[in-house]
């Protein structure tokens, strides 16, 4: 992705003397869709890395620091940035909120490196995340709600992208049929929202830090689990051993109630609406009719398909077991 705000070596110095740092070099880093990253170097070759928020707010970006220290006491796998003297991990430039962090050693796993593992220790991370409910700041309902999604979708009709129009329709029919069928009494607490490959650092095998909370909301945690198993359990098709060993994992450290292991069909589809939707606006319509996007829609429509055919049911069953 193209970077969205760039930051001159001059001014990025300027903003981390305050934070205690003499920059010696900046780069741009191209990986993610809504922020501004960035690497700094600084005179003792120490490496950070540096964000300008392009989507949330200074309250925003302040909550989801405060959500980060909370989840650090509670030995969740996090990195927390850094502060002034002043005591403020948050500054301003040309309006945006910047921060930076230390920069954390690790890999972020591709798909074909995602093993069962892995999953089982990304199930209990995820669990310690949402056990942490009681000590974190008030949260939002999140930027991803329905009625939020249907308003992205209204982005798409008028752009007049005509070719996109089709699956705007779809979308938005089978909102309204999985919101009709979304269960009263679930668990709500503190959920991650967006726990993909790439929110993951792994080191020797072990969950080195869990990243970007921007997405953090009370939710249902029956939904941030499934969204956490679209991104990881799924190549060409649902993998139910991936499946099934992130379920163990998570369900170790919290156990599931059998009201939310029967509620995560349709919280599952529920997900896959969203990151259709979100790739229709911040990916399909970046790029010119009959371009291919950088990251497809249409690969969340599939895994939709893939729930309603029932496929996940031996996984679901051994959860509830």
């Amino acid at each position: 992705m193209a970077l969205l705000t760039p930051l001159p070596l001059s001014a990025a110095a300027a903003l981390c003397r305050q934070f205690g740092l003499d920059l010696a070099a900046i780069e741009a880093l191209h990986e993610g869709s809504v922020n501004s990253n960035f690497r700094l170097v600084g005179s003792d070759g120490q490496r950070y890395f540096a964000r300008l928020y392009e989507e949330q707010d200074h309250a925003g970006a302040a909550r989801e620091h405060a959500l980060v220290r909370a989840l650090d006491q509670a030995k969740v796998p996090v990195v927390r940035g850094l502060q002034t003297k002043a005591g403020d991990s948050l500054l301003d430039y040309e309006g945006k909120a910047f921060a930076v962090f230390p920069w954390v050693d690790g890999e972020i796993l591709c798909q074909g490196r995602v093993t069962a593992d892995a999953c089982r220790k990304l199930g209990a991370a995820l669990a310690a995340v949402h056990l942490t409910s009681d000590r974190a700041p008030e949260l939002p309902e999140g930027r991803f709600r329905i009625p939020d999604l249907r308003e992205r979708l209204k982005r798409v009709e008028v752009a007049g992208r005509t070719a996109l129009l089709p699956a705007v329709a779809q979308i938005r029919e089978l909102f309204t049929h999985y919101e009709a069928r979304r269960s009263p009494a679930l668990t709500i607490g503190l959920c991650h929202g967006d726990l993909f490959r790439d929110n993951v650092l792994w080191q020797n095998g072990e969950v080195r830090a869990l990243l970007d909370f921007e997405s953090a909301c009370a939710g249902s945690f029956a939904y941030d689990l499934m969204v956490t198993a679209l991104a990881w359990c799924y190549g060409a098709q649902f993998d139910l051993g991936l499946v099934s060993a992130l379920f163990e994992g998570y369900g170790a450290v919290r156990p599931v109630p059998p009201a939310e292991v029967a509620a995560m069909p349709v919280e599952g589809a529920i997900a896959c609406l969203r990151f259709a939707t979100t790739r229709l606006t911040d990916f399909s319509l970046r790029v010119a009719d009959g371009e291919p996007p950088i990251r497809d829609y249409g690969r969340f429509l599939a895994r939709l398909a893939a729930i309603e055919s029932g496929v996940l049911a031996p996984a679901l069953a051994r959860l509830g077991g």
